[in-house]
């Protein structure tokens, strides 16, 4: 085996590679890193194993960020919840993230950093290559290969099941597509959503990109209290697996339910549709609703360890001031300024 660094958007095999693994993912696709470099400037590259007639056998996509505020580093891959490295083994493994080390150091890169999904043999990992395990998060994931009826058993009574039942006597109407109306819609639900969470906002271009880039593997979901959108939810889709991405709602409209009614029908769909599994995103472990909430829908828990080289330092206090002191600011500042800082800072958070 040849270890490479490729195009991963100019290169077909990366193409071909990727809708032939069985472990990739959405955001292993040339339409995601086309998205990343599109809104944020990234650089995608891919360090790759090809045999003797050219083929790729295993890789591992990243992103170059060159940032001014937040350092020079190799990431696999910003804003994705996970990356599994495509790769069958250890031995096929370790060369890679070996080749993309070196080149970190050669580069006086700050670090690199992978977003395994399942790492075995994670000691070995660190041992051979310096990684360290730099943050924990859980994934959630539901099997969507059984009977609607027992989909049904699998959710919490009191917390989905009795909720399924009173949104379907509310007057809500469903919509779903790629619109610039839906998408407009989404992005006010966005907004009250990232505020609530005192987080800043993606920049609407980045949606823009993803709507373009990723064409009928993403759709824009909407349920309406009459012509007012209650929650939103956007979904990416590759092979049988449905991801939930990006979810927003109107707190003032909780009593509805509109977001059990777009989930219910979201895994609905996707059930006659064939998919296999559908998976709920990343949660931090500093979100125990969140995490909870996921829980009542029946979904399976996956540990996800992120690995850096370096190694990172943790945050000094004065870190945790600053970030205490900037989710005050996000609080009360003015919608025009609230999506500008977001269009300022997301490039540099990658």
């Amino acid at each position: 085996m040849e270890v490479c660094c490729i195009n991963p958007l100019t290169d077909p095999r990366w193409r071909h590679f990727v809708e032939s693994h069985p472990d990739a993912s959405i955001f292993h696709t040339a339409e995601w890193l086309e998205a990343l470099r599109r809104t944020y400037g990234y650089e995608p590259i891919a360090y790759a194993a090809t045999c003797t007639a050219g083929h790729i056998k295993s890789g591992i996509p990243f992103c170059r960020v060159n940032s001014l505020l937040t350092g020079r580093r190799l990431v696999s891959l910003p804003f994705s919840d996970h990356c599994q490295p495509l790769a069958g083994s250890k031995e096929e493994l370790i060369p890679l993230l070996e080749a993309a080390r070196h080149d970190a150091e050669r580069e006086r890169l700050k670090y690199v950093e992978i977003r395994p999904l399942i790492l075995d043999e994670a000691s070995v990992l660190q041992t051979r290559t310096g990684l360290r395990q730099s943050r924990h998060a859980l994934v959630h994931k539901i099997d969507l290969r059984r009977s609607e009826e027992e989909l049904l058993k699998s959710f919490h009574k009191d917390c989905v099941r009795r909720k399924i039942t009173r949104t379907g006597r509310e007057q809500l109407r469903y919509e779903e597509g790629t619109s610039e109306e839906l998408l407009a819609e989404f992005y006010r639900l966005q907004l009250l959503t990232r505020r609530r969470h005192q987080l800043p906002p993606q920049p609407l271009a980045w949606f823009r990109n993803l709507v373009d880039c990723l064409g009928e593997k993403l759709r824009i979901r909407i349920v309406f209290e009459g012509n007012t959108g209650i929650a939103g939810m956007i979904t990416l889709s590759f092979k049988k697996i449905i991801m939930d991405k990006y979810s927003a709602s109107d707190p003032q409209f909780n009593s509805l339910g509109g977001v059990v009614a777009i989930l219910w029908r979201t895994l609905q769909d996707s059930m006659n549709a064939g998919l296999h599994e559908f998976d709920f995103g990343r949660s931090d472990y500093s979100t125990p609703g969140l995490i909870t909430f996921k829980d009542h829908w029946g979904a399976a828990r996956c540990h996800v360890s992120y690995f850096r080289y370096p190694a990172p330092a943790g945050p000094s206090s004065h870190q945790s001031r600053l970030a205490a002191a900037g989710k005050r600011f996000l609080a009360i500042v003015p919608d025009s300024m609230f999506v500008a800082l977001g269009g300022l800072l997301y490039r540099h958070a990658g």
